[in-house]
């Protein structure tokens, strides 16, 4: 199982395995033809308030990566995400932030790696 990160906006790639979006607000710009996208997974997004308390402060990032890993832990949609995941040899989380380690597919992804199905 290899759990990658990636920005939305780079090219797809065969190599990128099942792409999941993992952001609740469709990227701007991006169309959902150019996606290529598998699954949009909202719910396993970041609630809109911690989303809106972190507001990609990188000095937050550490708070935000402890209150979003306890959201995961008490969201239902993550034993799914987790199914997915076990199912496919490579899955590529997608994201629209600019910071490309100070964003939720980075915990997330490292969520994945730590329970496996």
């Amino acid at each position: 199982m290899t759990v990658r990160t990636k920005r939305i906006y780079e090219e797809p790639l065969p190599e990128d395995g099942f792409r999941v979006l993992v952001d609740r607000l469709w990227p701007r710009g991006v169309s959902k033809v150019r996606a290529h996208l598998d699954l949009w997974d909202k719910e396993i997004a970041p609630s809109t308030e911690l989303r809106e308390w972190f507001g990609h402060v990188p000095e937050r990032f550490e708070e935000f990566a402890r209150r979003y890993t306890a959201e995961l832990e008490a969201n239902p949609a993550t034993a799914e995400l987790e199914r997915i995941v076990a199912e496919h040899p490579t899955v590529t989380l997608l994201y629209a932030a600019k910071d490309p380690v100070r964003q939720q597919a980075t915990v997330l992804a490292d969520y994945l790696r730590k329970h496996p199905a």
